[in-house]
């Protein structure tokens, strides 16, 4: 009798997808930030556009297996140019019946739900909020719904590395991400060398981990739940060199790239804060580039010891988020009335008081905007991407060297966690920053120095460096005679400074660009006009109205004081203007108050980004009101 052979199963078909929506969500305990980061790191590996939302919990270690402790991670990817981490999954990934409850109503019909069935028992069940078990009755048959034993074919693959059940089963995100990497044809060769370096010093975990990836790969290809694969082809874009970055990883090397581009060593004073405290982790690494890092006692000690290092001569640099600008707000009028450069980053989050720490929001504007006593007028720039908190840290450096000015940088939750592909730039194509400090006077018959003598073309006052011969002046919180720096109670002296520290900061204008208007057709009569992070649901709605033959214009300002000296003519030049904000309408009101146009507001505050389809379907009304 001839030997019977085994033939191999033929490889699953592959269906082609311009773009696909992936969220995994468990438990914080459950990995599911690193599983997002991978299958991300695996997205951009192949050449896929991109769009990543971590969302997780406030709480340290919130109860297990309830909403408030589930954490998630969505990563939005496509072969083509895209704006934001998506609205509903296409797929979602549960780890647990909390992580379901907490995400399901957020799906649209058809979508794939992976369900870990190990954890729907009857206590946990109720821990989530359900009365009955979902996988057992009708509540999800509008979904496609593939039960899963994860924990369980987890702990079976793994066992042979004498793991206890706990830590074996800790190892299912990784089970879980080599599923959703098969379905998706992403590479592994990365994942697993990831897993090889992070895990060198434990070989058993290690090894735990490494397994039960290529399991949850190879039982994607073997089970009959899965009948297809999916393939999204790598997105055309700009020859150059790409890497995956976070917004907060973004500000962090623009800072790096200010203090090179302008000479100057950077110091930053920082108390941490969620979600700010990763730019003070990345800046501890770059001493190399000549940055200091303080990590201060409290916010106030912070922002103290910055502008102390711009008075010593250096680019003094305070992050923070939403309740640090409060308490720093005494100090940034300091640097207003001592004229001295220093960047302030506000990293936004949910409000009011401890709020929302976990959660983005853009409510700070108006804070950033009067927040302070006196007339202490302030430069305020916006983030609108991940990749563009790098040449906003840039051009807050250059604006606060060059005007001699504290200057206030808004990114959000959302930019600082988020991430896209971003180009690497050419060094030599980045500004020079010019600090142009005060020249010694060592000359006895020399006129006196004036600390307070401006400069003809930006009005900023000298930068002169303690010890610096011949340029002894007094600094401080009280109000400064013209030219000579001499403390002054004089009315008219302090009109004629009030008066010229806002036109120091009005004529920034005369050196930023005009407003960005993109409008396809020539001929649209209603404008989309945003800041910040709405950038990416602004543009996806916009194009989404495009399509369907509505004519829109859209323009984003990164520039919010002083604006644009062409935005008023630009808002006047519309029917109709929507300001899209995650707020109650702080743009607007500031558009009304100085151009006395009226704008209509889409306002939102969730704690969530701005769902796309809901916007597009308020542009929609809008453009054919008109």
């Amino acid at each position: 009798m001839p030997a019977r052979t085994h033939a191999h199963p033929e490889p699953k078909p592959s269906l082609p997808l311009s773009r696909a929506i992936v969220r995994f969500a468990g438990d914080s305990g459950d990995g599911m930030q690193l599983t997002g980061d991978r299958f991300t790191q695996q997205a951009a590996a192949l050449g896929n556009d991109l769009a990543t939302f971590p969302d997780f919990p406030a709480e340290i270690r919130a109860p297990q297996g309830t909403l408030p402790g589930v954490s998630s991670f969505q990563v939005h990817f496509a072969d083509h140019d895209i704006f934001t981490a998506g609205d509903a999954p296409d797929v979602l990934v549960a780890m647990n019946p909390a992580a379901l409850r907490a995400n399901v109503g957020e799906l649209d019909p058809g979508a794939t739900i992976i369900v870990d069935t190990h954890d729907f028992t009857d206590r946990n069940l109720a821990k989530a909020g359900y009365t009955a078990n979902p996988l057992e009755d009708d509540s999800l048959q509008k979904y496609s719904v593939i039960p899963v034993d994860l924990t369980g074919m987890t702990v079976d693959a793994v066992q042979k590395f004498g793991l206890s059940r706990k830590d074996a089963a800790r190892a299912k995100n990784m089970f879980a991400l080599g599923l959703v990497s098969w379905m998706y044809g992403r590479p592994t060769e990365s994942t697993i060398s990831f897993l090889r370096k992070r895990f060198a010093r434990v070989p058993e975990i290690r090894d735990a981990n490494i397994t039960a990836f290529r399991a949850g790969w190879n039982f994607g290809e073997t089970t009959e739940a899965f009948a297809v694969r999916y393939e999204v082809k790598p997105a055309p874009m700009p020859a150059g060199t790409y890497r995956n970055i976070t917004g907060n990883l973004a500000l962090a090397h623009g800072l790096v790239a200010a203090g090179v581009q302008s000479g100057l060593p950077v110091f930053l004073g920082s108390y941490p804060i969620t979600p700010a405290s990763d730019i003070l982790h990345e800046l501890s690494r770059h001493k190399r580039f000549g940055v200091t890092t303080f990590q201060a006692e409290d916010e106030i000690a912070g922002i103290g010891a910055a502008l102390g290092a711009s008075f010593a001569g250096s680019l003094g640099v305070t992050t923070t988020s939403g309740p640090g600008i409060a308490l720093k707000s005494e100090t940034i009028g300091l640097a207003v009335a001592t004229e001295l450069p220093l960047v302030v980053i506000d990293i936004q989050r949910g409000g009011p008081s401890t709020g929302l720490p976990t959660k983005t929001e853009q409510a700070d504007l108006l804070q950033a905007m009067f927040g302070r006593n006196g007339e202490a007028p302030v430069p305020v720039l916006a983030s609108r991407s991940p990749g563009d908190c790098f040449d906003t840290a840039l051009e807050a450096a250059r604006i606060a060297v060059t005007y001699r000015t504290p200057v206030l940088l808004l990114s959000d939750g959302y930019l600082a966690n988020g991430s896209e592909p971003w180009r690497i730039p050419d060094v030599a194509d980045l500004p020079v920053i010019d600090p142009a400090f005060a020249a010694p006077r060592e000359d006895a018959g020399a006129p006196p120095f004036m600390p307070f003598e401006r400069d003809p073309e930006t009005l900023a006052r000298p930068w002169a460096i303690p010890g610096t011969p011949g340029l002894e002046h007094r600094v401080g919180g009280l109000e400064k005679a013209d030219r000579t720096g001499n403390i002054s109670y004089d009315p008219a002296n302090h009109d004629l400074m009030v008066n010229a520290r806002q036109a120091k900061v009005d004529r920034i204008a005369q050196s930023i660009p005009p407003t960005w208007v993109e409008d396809p057709s020539g001929t649209a009569r209603v404008l989309v006009l945003g800041w910040g992070s709405t950038y990416g649901s602004i543009s996806a709605a916009v194009r989404s109205v495009r399509s369907n033959g509505l004519r829109v214009a859209q323009a984003h300002l990164r520039h919010l004081n002083p604006f644009p000296s062409d935005l008023g003519d630009v808002l006047r030049g519309y029917d109709k203007v929507l300001v899209p904000e995650l707020n109650l309408g702080q743009l607007s009101l500031l558009l009304r108050a100085k151009y006395l146009v009226d704008v209509i507001g889409f306002n939102k505050v969730a704690g969530l980004p701005l769902d796309t389809d809901e916007l597009a379907e308020a542009i929609t009304v809008v453009a054919e009101e008109n």
